[in-house]
């Protein structure tokens, strides 16, 4: 039987992942398995994201991105729980976060 899709899970569901994924992320820490933890750490920004209203984010908009302090991400437009854009200090390299990983709102701010 296949996987479901986080955008198939419940809320229940998805917090119930979060909570395995951080276990194991702690555990690959702490065997430092590097590669695993960073993989987990994305399954977890994957999993937060389908608990995210997207039409909170707003293409145009400014927002820092978590886990990297003074960088931020503006905002093109919006595919699903994914925000397309670049981020400030590199304005020619579009790419995609999950809203998961947007924080604060900085308004529009170039």
């Amino acid at each position: 039987m296949p996987e479901k899709r986080y955008s198939q899970y419940t809320e229940h569901e998805l917090n119930q992942e979060i909570a395995s994924l951080t276990e194991k992320a702690r555990k690959a820490e702490q065997l430092g398995m590097v590669n695993e933890y960073a993989v987990l750490e994305r399954k977890m920004a994957m999993a937060k994201a389908y608990l995210l209203n997207p039409d909170d984010f707003k293409a145009g908009d400014v927002y820092e991105v978590e886990g990297d302090p003074g960088s931020y991400f503006k905002i093109n437009y919006m595919n699903g729980v994914f925000a397309w854009g670049h981020r400030m200090n590199s304005p020619e390299n579009e790419e995609a976060l999950p809203i998961s990983l947007l924080g604060k709102n900085r308004q529009n701010q170039e």
